[in-house]
């Protein structure tokens, strides 16, 4: 089986005044289909550099990114953009959910920009939202919903346009420990049962170890 997303020899520099920094140093990376990862490391050791390079936020300076066996290192920001809202669901520490909208609204926001029909959208993100245990919460706005339920409406709107692939960024680090548990808990099934394939970034252990396999960066380079 080919990976779903395959990295070679990226690297990433930043100019920032008459100085270069290297954030990437020649990572090489993969994820199989239905692989659920956590990749680790400390404040500054490039962890956000790239997955911002593997969720087409930004793009490498040197090496290739093969994406389902196509090479798309070197595609333009629109051609980047139509994949990255195809292909990737994006959950943030933060939830980033609109404020003055519902929940349900939240999570169709997606299929919106895609073209949906409303009365479809209506329906795949009430099916998403249930999926994730918040259905009943679909009226509600933001504000009257804990940490814990805010995150699972991200988790709906990630999932509902059925990407291929989930990044997580601190998923659970804005969450107490057992709120963050039931969210790790809430993944390990959509990946067992649902075989989405999931990139964790996180500083957590113990989050990393709820995952298959943990890849650790440090100062711009994978160790394992």
């Amino acid at each position: 089986m080919s990976p779903l997303i395959k990295l070679e020899n990226i690297t990433k520099h930043y100019q920032i005044g008459k100085t270069t920094f290297q954030a990437l140093k020649d990572v090489n990376f993969e994820l199989m289909q239905g692989e659920m990862l956590a990749i680790v490391g400390a404040s500054g050791s490039g962890k956000s550099t790239l997955m911002n390079i593997i969720g087409f936020l930004d793009h490498c300076t040197t090496g290739q990114y093969f994406f389902a066996d196509k090479d798309v290192s070197h595609l333009s920001e629109q051609e980047l953009a139509i994949i990255r809202n195809t292909k990737v669901g994006f959950v943030f520490q933060s939830f980033f959910l609109l404020p003055r909208s519902t929940v349900l609204q939240n999570v169709m926001l997606p299929l919106f920009y895609r073209g949906t029909p409303r009365a479809e959208a209506k329906v795949l993100s009430i099916q998403m939202l249930e999926k994730v245990g918040v259905a009943h919460l679909a009226a509600n706005r933001p504000n009257q919903l804990s940490g814990g339920q805010q995150q699972r409406v991200a988790i709906a709107r990630a999932l509902v346009g059925s990407p291929d692939v989930i990044l997580a960024d601190e998923p659970t680090g804005a969450l107490d420990s057992q709120t963050g548990h039931d969210v790790m808990t809430l993944f390990a099934e959509l990946n067992r049962l649902e075989g989405c394939s999931i990139i964790i970034i996180t500083h957590d252990r113990e989050v990393s170890r709820r995952c298959q396999r943990i890849v650790t960066i440090k100062d711009g380079q994978i160790l394992s």
